[in-house]
């Protein structure tokens, strides 16, 4: 959403007189100026709620009504004004478990004179106001507001300090372009820190700000910046998918581009357990040299209305602003689902995410993995919602030979001194993390025997080890011969 439709959105809910409009967002500052700017156009007047500082007027200099603090004596004077006006209540959301305080606004929104905008960082609507209410979600600024908010830090800058902040028009760009999928206050306050450590803007000033803006778009949320990628050569197998991968990377990083414009989307990765999927997906971005965010299915739902479509938007909208880039879906199974036992909301949520996936522009590269492919819906599975669906099997022994080798390696351990072919054998039906854990069990017997990495003991641990492809034989036999004919062999 651009600012001016975010604009043209709030001045149609103001003209239609919704009694209730909930505005779920940290930046209380920036939805006031929305509201200020559409005053003239409602023909109300417009008082602003705060438990600290009461009512108070915001088109007039007027001093607040500090004797109005309580909620419940504000919401009783809203109720008892006849003028119809617009109230921007602040931080609500803590006395909405009130029986009192929902009557009030349920008396305020049924007698349809005034507009109560709620503002917080989550405003959860009662179910007797819900159908009284719009929401109404502020869009993340994009690179036009971005780059005016560096500059408008850089004037403060120059005006503090005296001298012009240094920086070169690269250097902004790329500042610019690392502050996308940020929220405004979170986007000034990095770009101030960038500008006040030196009194410029240089390359070297994007490590910090890249730093900084992993931990906030880590904090608690649906999505999670993914901060170490994986190179590809350290993945074992997926030839078949690194060729597909390495034909489309120009194509999705706008570097070639087709005639009908289109980009590449996704890809959807079946398989059995550990034999590396989730390390492929983190290869996609390391190849293609662009950032990784992890979508988190379990920080999604929510036990409040509408909060986990909520969820969902957002980390949707955040990977947008972040395009390129790569947005991970493990175990999408466990995420989305079509089940009737939340009173709807996975229908919901799931309706939402193939909307999105169908009408996105191809700047966010899905890549999700999934081991049970009976749980997922078949609307999810069916050509078109990915570009290609990979089915990632037991190793081979050229894949075996080369996890092998990439974790002797790892460990120190040279693959020459030992019977490689022996244990490529050996090994036949392991899995890339029941290697992965052979070789590590081994290196600690080794160090329990005070000697070195040898082949038998490596040979012990792998005869010791009872793979998953024998404890669950039927399982994954059954999944095998669902992908011979349905899917692309990963490898």
């Amino acid at each position: 959403m651009s600012i001016h439709s975010q604009t043209q959105d709030l001045s149609a809910l103001l003209r239609s007189r919704i009694p209730l409009i909930a505005i779920s967002s940290h930046d209380e500052e920036r939805v006031e100026r929305l509201l200020c700017g559409q005053v003239g156009s409602c023909g109300r007047p417009l008082f602003k709620w705060s438990l600290t500082e009461g009512l108070a007027r915001l088109d007039r200099a007027l001093p607040p009504q500090r004797m109005l603090a309580k909620p419940g004596d504000a919401l009783g004077h809203i109720r008892s004004v006849s003028t119809p006006g617009v109230y921007l209540l602040a931080d609500l959301h803590p006395f909405l478990d009130d029986p009192l305080h929902v009557r009030l606004l349920k008396d305020i929104v049924l007698d349809d004179c005034h507009t109560l905008v709620l503002v917080s960082h989550e405003v959860h609507i009662p179910a007797e106001l819900e159908k009284h209410s719009a929401r109404l979600q502020l869009a993340l600024p994009d690179e036009a507001e971005l780059k005016e908010i560096v500059r408008v830090e850089a004037r403060a800058w120059t005006r503090q300090s005296g001298s012009q902040v240094r920086t070169s028009s690269r250097a902004l760009e790329m500042l610019v372009r690392n502050l996308a999928g940020l929220g405004r206050l979170d986007a000034r306050r990095l770009a101030r820190n960038a500008i006040q450590d030196d009194g410029a803007i240089t390359e070297s000033d994007l490590p910090a700000v890249m730093d900084a803006k992993y931990r906030l778009l880590s904090r608690g949320g649906v999505l999670q910046f993914e901060y170490e990628t994986v190179d590809p050569e350290q993945v074992a197998g997926f030839s078949r998918m690194k060729q597909w991968l390495a034909g489309r990377r120009a194509f999705f990083l706008g570097e070639a581009s087709l005639p009908s414009g289109a980009r590449p989307k996704g890809v959807l990765m079946l398989g059995v357990q550990g034999c590396g999927k989730s390390l492929a997906a983190r290869s996609v971005a390391g190849a293609w040299g662009v950032p990784l965010l992890r979508f988190d299915a379990g920080a999604l739902y929510d036990k409040y209305i509408g909060e986990s479509e909520r969820h969902l938007r957002e980390a949707l909208a955040t990977a947008e602003v972040m395009a390129p880039c790569v947005l991970w879906i493990d175990e999408i199974e466990k995420g989305f689902s079509s089940g009737d036992s939340d009173q709807g909301t996975s229908k919901r949520i799931l309706g939402s995410l193939l909307t999105w996936m169908a009408e996105q522009r191809g700047g966010v590269f899905v890549v999700a993995t999934a081991n049970d492919i009976q749980a997922l819906p078949p609307e999810l599975v069916r050509k078109g919602r990915f570009d290609e669906v990979f089915f990632v099997d037991l190793p081979g022994e050229a894949a075996r030979e080369a996890a092998l080798r990439i974790h002797l390696e790892r460990h120190e351990a040279d693959p020459k001194r030992l019977d490689l072919p022996a244990l490529v054998a050996a090994t036949a039906g392991f899995s890339g993390a029941e290697i992965e854990q052979a070789v590590v069990s081994a290196y600690y017997a080794a160090h329990a025997a005070e000697s070195g990495l040898d082949g038998a003991t490596l040979l012990a641990e792998i005869e010791a080890t009872r793979p998953l492809s024998v404890l669950m034989a039927e399982p994954v036999a059954q999944l095998r011969n669902w992908a011979r004919e349905r899917a692309v062999p990963a490898d």
